[in-house]
């Protein structure tokens, strides 16, 4: 019996330490984010419970707002803390990290998933650092969006969406007659320049946009069109109201799913919140890209992978990327965040109406980058602020104000 009762004990104490071995070799991951929204927690979830099911352990460290976020993850990477991955858009604005070493490669995730053959060329590049793939992208997202209340236009007497400015602001002034809030102004500087240049594409095309953003092109067509971009961004300060400085995108967005307003200009992130709240596009609400626009402005979020010591966080990572660029994933995170799959071998027949408009550009090739991908973070964060203080202290020299432009992308 005390024999038994030994072996009893000895075998436990394996099975202990055994298990014990298991919990340190299972992948783990801290994942940070500034995805806090409805929306966004739903779709980051579809993430979490794939890598949880395929036997991750997760730990969220999402910070509301992408520059707290930044600035939390930046203050990590000094202190020689970072998290197992974080969320960033593709293009410039991680490549500081990866050429200083700090990042790891997931090239051979990638390899093996083939991912070369699942996605535009373009995004390829712009997840790729000297050959190597270093960022896992969640999806794209089209940024040339007006989502509107169909109760606010139904009581405000708007039958169909308006296809040109003029028609646009005659609009305005039907829901401001009506009490409501014709535009649901998200004040902060990064959501007001995303309104810049979804306008600016209106104005000087696809071809103008890139040429002023990549070649700094200062010719007098494309001066014209800046200049005409400005007019009609200072026109809708006519049409928010007083409660919108500083105000968040999702609670912008609220203020469509209320019926207190009638139009947002956003990225269609922002369908996110109307998912959540059960509404269905067509119905509830609306989405019809900006007027007069020839194409979408896009942006593509990922996640990307800090150096750490923990065998245990390098199979966290590519876990991690590997459940990103699921096909199953993409699709269930897509319709939770509003973005289109970043996978092109898919069947995307469960995307909403939305999503479709969006795919359908991005197939005709009907589609330019934000500037978060072509610009540095540097040009990128002095737009911003350009944009800021022409919103909120017009100027009465709009020349002036073309050529303050331009300098802060040089």
């Amino acid at each position: 019996m005390r024999n038994a009762m030994k072996l009893f004990l000895a075998g436990t104490a394996l099975a202990a330490a055994f298990g014990m071995a298991q919990a340190e070799d299972a992948p783990k991951a801290e994942v940070m984010t500034s995805w806090t929204s409805g929306g966004e927690s739903a779709a980051l979830n579809v993430i979490r419970d794939e890598f949880t099911k395929r036997g991750g352990e997760w730990k969220d460290s999402s910070i509301a707002g992408f520059g707290a976020a930044d600035a939390a993850f930046a203050n990590r990477i000094v202190a020689g803390d970072p998290p197992t991955a974080k969320q960033v858009v593709v293009g410039l604005d991680p490549a500081g990290f990866i050429e200083q070493g700090l990042m790891n490669s997931v090239d051979e995730v990638a390899t093996a998933g083939k991912w070369a053959d699942a996605m535009p060329a373009m995004l390829k590049n712009y997840i790729t650092y000297d050959g190597k793939v270093y960022l896992a992208p969640t999806g794209a997202h089209g940024e040339s969006w007006a989502f509107y209340s169909k109760a606010a236009f139904e009581k405000a007497g708007i039958t169909e969406e308006p296809k040109d400015w003029d028609t646009f602001f005659a609009d305005m002034d039907k829901l401001k007659a009506a009490g409501i809030v014709p535009i649901a102004w998200g004040g902060q500087s990064w959501q007001e320049a995303i309104v810049f240049n979804m306008v600016l594409v209106t104005q000087v095309g696809l071809d103008g946009y890139m040429k002023i953003y990549t070649k700094k092109d200062e010719s007098a067509e494309l001066k014209a069109g800046i200049k005409s971009s400005l007019k009609i961004l200072a026109k809708m300060r006519d049409y928010v109201d007083e409660g919108s400085p500083g105000r968040n995108w999702n609670d912008a967005t609220a203020m469509l799913i209320t019926g207190k307003a009638g139009v947002q200009f956003h990225g269609d992130w922002a369908k996110g919140e109307f998912v959540v709240a059960g509404m269905t596009p067509g119905k509830e609400y609306g989405c019809m890209l900006v007027p007069e626009t020839p194409g979408m402005v896009f942006i593509a979020d990922s996640f990307d992978f800090p150096k750490k010591n923990d065998p245990a966080e390098a199979k966290g990572q590519a876990l991690l990327a590997e459940v990103i660029m699921d096909p199953k994933v993409q699709v269930e995170f897509s319709i939770k965040k509003g973005s289109i799959p970043i996978r092109t071998d898919i069947d995307n027949s469960a995307l909403d109406s939305c999503a479709q408009k969006g795919l359908k550009l991005m197939s005709e090739g009907k589609i330019v980058p934000d500037t978060a991908i072509i610009i540095t973070p540097q040009q990128k964060g002095a737009l911003s602020d350009f944009v800021d203080e022409f919103w909120s202290n017009p100027p009465a020299d709009l020349d002036e104000a073309v050529s303050a432009f331009y300098g802060t992308i040089k």
